[in-house]
């Protein structure tokens, strides 16, 4: 018999807000968090906006001396991990920290040590690179520094699947818990790399908006898109096996109810004609959460304002749900694209919509495009009671990846 699978803490740093509450009224009101690029001086360079995460005082939430071993991917998914533990209430005294696990992911990972120490051993010398040089920028460190603070010892691991590693990282922990493997586990995704080295090599391959004006630079499903805005952060959650949940008297805050994940088999970077495998991707997810596509109230879509990623996403959304296609909306409009962090942290902002009945913008839209023809929510959110709701993550490499959350309801 598969175990329920409940939310009982989540934490976030992101362009709109440097924790779970900031960053979800940053949603409500429709804060638009993209602004000028200030990690490295954009002079002579196509694109110069980004999705900073702003203000962030690191070393009032970790001691100096521990965050200067740990790259800013790191830092970023320490923080949203604390912040998601602390309200989750779990301790050693009412979970076994051998039967609590940690996933979380990132799409790049440390790429800022990489270009410092890179540039120190071509100054310096290869053998005066830094001893902690391996250990900050590997993939899997934010996950096995999350372990080693939370004292958790069961399963840790980093999915890495472009932009839909942290989408991944959530549905796999879901299935370690309702699979019997855990009790609870801390998953979701950390990301920054807003780069020289980054930014221009998606520059280069046409990715990225080269807009000057924040409030046309990340625009998803408006006919002037023109590509996405990066973006960092980190989005955590704290999941849990319902009974074990009840048993300690957490506050549940919502419930995962379905998980699918699929390959397009098809092109590096370009997504399958008509969105072959997301499509395919959310009927799983659909099947997999005991619902039919009628029962979805809200769609969370990846939505990264590239040409080509909203028109294929759309197409896949009506080819699951046809005409009856629920609202469906991209806050990647407000936060930018925060690549391997981004699936985590849209899962947290809808287990929010869910809670709070309320729907999330699109914002920034003006002109509407014929081949982006869903209900995108444009500008403003909306009030609704709704019982269950989808998010989308898409990947270069062709990953596809869809989560079905619910209201917790007993029962």
């Amino acid at each position: 018999m598969k175990r329920r699978v409940v939310i009982t803490g989540m934490g976030a740093v992101t362009p709109i807000g440097n924790d779970l509450q900031q960053s979800w009224q940053g949603v409500r009101s429709g804060r638009c968090g993209i602004a000028p690029i200030t990690a490295y001086d954009t002079s002579g360079r196509k694109v110069k906006v980004g999705g900073e995460v702003k203000d962030l005082d690191v070393t009032s939430l970790i001691p100096k001396a521990e965050a200067r071993r740990m790259a800013r991917f790191t830092q970023l998914g320490v923080i949203a991990a604390e912040e998601a533990f602390r309200q989750s209430g779990i301790t050693p005294e009412n979970t076994d920290p051998n039967r609590c696990g940690v996933l979380v992911s990132t799409g790049i990972g440390g790429l800022p040590i990489i270009e410092e120490e890179y540039t120190r051993g071509k100054e310096k010398g290869w053998d005066r690179v830094s001893p902690l040089f391996i250990p900050m920028c590997i993939t899997n460190m934010v996950a096995g520094t999350i372990a080693i603070r939370l004292g958790l010892k069961g399963m840790c691991s980093c999915v890495v699947s472009a932009c839909a590693s942290g989408s991944n990282a959530v549905g796999d922990a879901f299935r370690q818990i309702r699979d019997g493997y855990a009790d609870a586990m801390v998953c979701g995704g950390a990301e920054s790399a807003a780069t020289p080295l980054a930014v221009g090599g998606f520059t280069s391959m046409k990715a990225l908006c080269e807009s000057e004006d924040p409030s046309r630079a990340s625009i998803p499903f408006d006919k002037e898109r023109s590509g996405f805005v990066m973006g960092e952060g980190a989005g955590i959650l704290v999941l849990e096996e319902l009974e074990h949940a009840k048993a300690r008297g957490a506050v549940i805050l919502g419930e995962v109810l379905g998980y699918g994940a699929t390959c397009d088999a098809y092109h590096i970077t370009a997504p399958a004609p008509g969105g072959e495998g997301a499509a395919r991707c959310m009927r799983e997810a659909i099947a997999d959460a005991g619902l039919t596509p009628g029962e979805i109230g809200y769609i969370n879509a990846h939505g990264t304002s590239t040409p080509m990623n909203d028109r294929t996403e759309t197409q896949a959304i009506r080819a699951v749900f046809g005409e009856a296609a629920p609202p469906t909306s991209s806050t990647k409009s407000m936060t930018g694209h925060l690549l391997g962090a981004s699936g985590a942290v849209e899962a947290i902002f809808t287990a929010m919509a869910l809670r709070d009945g309320f729907l999330p913008a699109t914002i920034n839209y003006q002109v509407p495009d014929p081949e982006c023809d869903l209900d995108i929510i444009p500008n403003t959110g909306r009030q609704a009671e709704i019982r269950a709701a989808m998010s989308n993550s898409l990947g270069f490499g062709g990953h596809n990846v869809s989560l079905v959350f619910g209201k917790y309801k007993e029962g």
